[in-house]
């Protein structure tokens, strides 16, 4: 079983290698939450993810037999680009194998570090069969996410450089897919800091490691954009280590992933996937669990892509009612318009979008139906706009 001398002799062994990242207090996260919150920016590793350190420490520990032969790993994303370019900096020839519905983006930066990615199945389970078939046929060295005692002792020196830099940390909050960086940062914190609370955090739709350690069948699938933990195999030697020292793994919400990808780039300034966010997204429902401690969350990965980034920042504005979307029945007579604009404007919103329909949406000829799309400061001001419309108009919030 790993110890805490394996993840320090990682940490020796990736020095220099893999980016030392900062971790920061943020005031206005722990404001909202109640909790003393220390973030740790895993987004600003090169490849975007803590995979990297991983990935260093197991390709370091190859043979120069095995580096001859070259290596195959498969993920969904970033667990390729960090073993792509790591591989890349040895000479190593690699060979990733990824899903199918891997964004585009983590595609292509695997391949521009000169790996060769193979996209097969709809699943990480079927990716995994693939890789390893590959593995066989062609002997190539087998790079596992995160059943691999090399690997695992790599993640964990996520956890030693978060309790070098805040000794006194009460509770980790970590992303959980397949366990492997759950499992190191447990052997890790528990080693330095006896009685800190460790908590896995787990997408709704893929809960497996939840389920696995309330020993019950694994059910898991679905969209999700936490797709980076969307594992249905939890690993065998990651769960060995986690079912005797995890506090608590925190199956989260979807909606709490999309408002903690948001609630980062506002009061961070920061950019993260889904699954890198979902430390946070934790934190943000499970709040009780938190508050009053200083609680350490790392942000894992930022390899999000640009338009589902945009999609989540505007949803959260919807839901924040700093966008709004009206539908208002209004008669069909010239400066009609002109009044609704003027009504906006004067409650201080920002028109920024208008759809006028007369012929086809209307049961009256006499009538029209207008959709418009309102910015507002916030939830309160919106209303206060709505409230403005209402007194000469009929209108819904959509």
């Amino acid at each position: 079983m790993i110890t805490l001398s394996d993840i320090q002799a990682a940490a020796e062994r990736i020095t220099g290698k893999v980016l030392r990242t900062p971790m920061l207090a943020n005031q206005a996260i722990s404001k909202l939450t109640g909790a003393e919150v220390w973030l740790k920016f895993e987004n600003m590793q090169v490849t975007g993810a803590f995979k990297e350190r991983g990935a260093a420490n197991r390709l370091a520990l190859l043979t120069e037999a095995e580096r001859d032969r070259g290596v195959i790993a498969m993920s969904a994303g970033n667990h390729a680009q960090a073993v792509a370019r790591h591989a890349h900096l040895l000479g190593i020839a690699a060979t990733i194998v990824m899903p199918k519905f891997t964004p585009a983006t983590k595609v292509t930066r695997t391949e521009a570090w000169g790996a060769r990615v193979v996209l097969f199945g709809e699943s990480l389970a079927e990716a995994a069969q693939h890789a390893r078939d590959l593995a066989d046929a062609e002997g190539l060295v087998f790079v596992h996410p995160y059943d691999d005692p090399a690997v695992i002792a790599g993640q964990g020196t996520l956890a030693l450089e978060m309790l070098e830099d805040v000794p006194d940390l009460d509770a980790l909050v970590l992303p959980t897919g397949g366990g492997g960086l759950l499992a190191g940062s447990l052997v890790a914190a528990t080693a330095l800091r006896p009685g800190i609370a460790v908590y896995g955090a787990e997408v709704e739709t893929y809960a497996a490691m939840a389920q696995r350690l309330a020993g019950r069948g694994i059910s898991v699938g679905g969209a999700t954009i936490a797709e980076g933990i969307a594992v249905r195999d939890v690993g065998d030697v990651p769960f060995r280590l986690i079912e005797r020292r995890v506090s608590d793994v925190l199956v989260t919400p979807e909606r709490a992933i999309e408002e903690a990808i948001g609630l980062l780039v506002e009061a961070a300034k920061t950019v993260a996937e889904g699954a890198g966010a979902a430390g946070l997204a934790a934190l943000l429902a499970y709040p009780e669990r938190f508050r009053g401690k200083r609680v350490g969350i790392a942000i894992t990965g930022g390899n999000i892509d640009a338009r589902i980034l945009s999609n989540v920042l505007l949803r959260d504005l919807l839901r924040d009612g700093r966008l709004l979307r009206l539908h208002l029945q209004i008669p069909d007579r010239p400066g009609v318009l002109a009044d609704i604009a003027g009504k906006i404007g004067d409650s201080g919103g920002n028109i920024i979008e208008v759809s006028h329909q007369r012929l086809f949406a209307s049961s009256s000829v006499q009538a029209a139906e207008l959709e418009v799309m309102v910015e507002a400061r916030d939830k309160a001001h919106a209303n206060s706009i709505v409230a403005a419309l209402e007194e000469t108009y009929i209108v819904r919030r959509v």
